[in-house]
């Protein structure tokens, strides 16, 4: 570490930070990225979760929609991504012999699972095509633009051109587009569950957090699609952390920063010992609410970000067989398979949280990755019939939880989960999983603190905290380069680029744009 004087430091190697270590290494600049663990990746990682066990899982995020093609183009990636046939599985709560099956390939027979629902949802069927048409009119006028400065509220209201269309999902509660237009609260279910992915909130909330999640959640690369990235979500990292590295970025691991000045200074902790690097910018791929601390300051209080998820991987000798006989596995786990999500059931379990409860049932989302992308398995594990579950329980707070309790909650938690897929299975889950080296069943459970233990995410919040819409208000400052891309702190020389820029939730590799087009379009940088 002979240089200590860069262009620009980046705090934090996730894949927001290594983004933009490539974009301002290969314009020239001198970068270095400090990263506290022993690899780089942050949350989009592959992990070999169970002891002895050749399977590399999507350990924390697991799948790909907001990373834009621009970004893979400009950077020369080499992702795959892998489209699922089967877009969602929703079990009928009120009859788990029946459900909605969304087959990409097989309109005839999606219409034809709508209808042993009941003719309610039958009836729904056109008007969630309708639904989506919809969004895909947001997706195409807005997402185009997140490469781009902030347009304002106006322009991307302009750049919508539908005034019905604009308030229905940006100005009004969420839930009342949805009841408008469906009827079955199966169907509403299948639709509101994108507006609560890590998000706590109801859906008639008047904040709109609900929309806000709604949006990103259906507007990537201009169609909504949620693929998945061959190799696990590390692949993707990988890549990014090999263009940085190829540009001439230096990447720094095992490197703790302790303190960021108003200057520029960086101080951190590497192998027992103190150092500090310089930058003309820095650019903070930690939570707003880390980076606070980080130059000195003290957060407001109840400002901290709280997650609202658990996250469970489990390792199965084969698929569970269903209680609806009329859907095979592989098609039901083909895509995203909802359990205990129909729109009461949502709203409920969000009445039950707010009260301190574990909700019953709990909502949950599964993913097969291994259906689509079976090298995450050894030839071993494939030849057997083993597969990947990746599940993420919605409603369960930060607040819930505490240093104290979150061994007990997460036991809690884990137990709700399995109860709540069993309730539509025809055999116990817990049946079917393999065994470590050890003799333990292959299951992992992370609650929100778990999170923030591991990734120094805040609160567990994915999103580093509440989602912001797309665009400035028309009376936002957007006299400065980081005012205009969404990535100001308050701090000249301070950006932010990672999930806690404006655009930047999920893996997309946004924030880590944006926050590198800031910097090469400051002239004072």
């Amino acid at each position: 570490m002979e240089k200590t004087q860069f262009d620009v430091v980046i705090v934090g190697g996730g894949h927001n930070g290594l983004t933009a270590a490539a974009y301002l290494a290969r314009a020239g600049k001198s970068v270095a990225v400090l990263e506290r663990e022993d690899h780089f990746g942050g949350a989009a990682v592959s992990a070999a979760a169970f002891k002895g066990v050749d399977a590399r899982l999507s350990r924390y995020s697991y799948l790909v929609s907001l990373f834009p093609q621009r970004i893979v183009r400009e950077l020369g990636l080499q992702i795959d991504l892998a489209r699922r046939r089967y877009s969602s599985y929703t079990p009928n709560p009120a009859n788990p012999g029946t459900g909605l099956l969304i087959d990409g390939a097989d309109p005839v027979a999606s219409r034809a699972s709508f209808a042993r629902v009941s003719d309610d949802a039958a009836a729904d069927f056109d008007a969630l095509e309708g639904l989506y048409a919809e969004t895909g009119k947001l997706a195409q006028a807005l997402f185009p633009t997140v490469c781009d400065p902030l347009p304002t509220r106006s322009e991307a209201r302009e750049l919508v051109g539908d005034d019905e269309l604009w308030n229905a999902y940006i100005e009004n509660p969420l839930g009342q587009a949805i009841s408008e237009r469906l009827n079955h609260p199966l169907v509403k279910g299948l639709v509101a569950t994108d507006a609560l992915i890590g998000t706590f909130t109801s859906l008639d909330d008047p904040s709109l957090d609900a929309n806000r999640c709604f949006l990103y959640h259906v507007i990537g690369n201009g169609t909504g699609d949620w693929d998945i990235p061959l190799g696990g979500m590390g692949s993707v990292s990988k890549e990014l952390e090999r263009v940085a590295r190829e540009a001439g970025a230096t990447l720094i691991s095992g490197a703790t920063v302790t303190a960021i000045s108003d200057d520029g200074e960086v101080q951190f902790q590497r192998g027992g010992e103190s150092h500090a690097f310089g930058g003309e910018r820095v650019l903070s791929n930690v939570s707003p609410w880390v980076l606070q601390g980080l130059l000195g300051g003290s957060p407001a209080a109840g400002s901290a970000p709280e997650g609202a998820q658990i996250k469970v991987n489990l390792l199965l000798r084969r698929l569970p067989k269903l209680r609806d006989e009329s859907v095979a596995p592989e098609a039901a786990f083909g895509g995203t398979f909802h359990i205990n999500e129909d729109y009461g059931q949502l709203e409920d379990a969000y009445q039950a949280a707010l009260e301190g409860a574990i909700p019953d049932p709990l909502p949950c989302e599964i993913y097969c990755h291994s259906l689509t992308d079976p090298s995450i398995l050894s030839d071993e594990l494939v030849q057997a019939g083993a597969q990947t579950l990746t599940i993420f329980g919605l409603h369960t707070p930060h607040r819930l939880v505490t240093e104290e309790n979150n061994g007990q909650l997460r036991a809690e938690l884990l137990a709700a989960v399995l109860a709540s897929l069993n309730s539509v299975l025809a055999e116990p889950i817990e049946d079917l999983l393999l065994t470590d080296a050890d003799g333990n069943p292959c299951v992992e459970a992370k609650t929100t603190l778990d999170l923030e233990h591991a990734l120094n995410m805040s609160g567990g919040n994915i999103f580093h905290g509440s989602l912001q819409w797309p665009f400035l208000e028309d009376d936002e400052p957007r006299s400065s380069p980081a005012e205009r891309w969404g990535v100001a702190t308050g701090h000249p020389r301070v950006f932010l680029c990672g999930a806690g820029a404006r655009r930047g939730g999920g893996v997309s590799g946004l924030g880590g744009h944006n926050a590198a087009m800031a910097v090469l379009e400051d002239p004072t940088a």
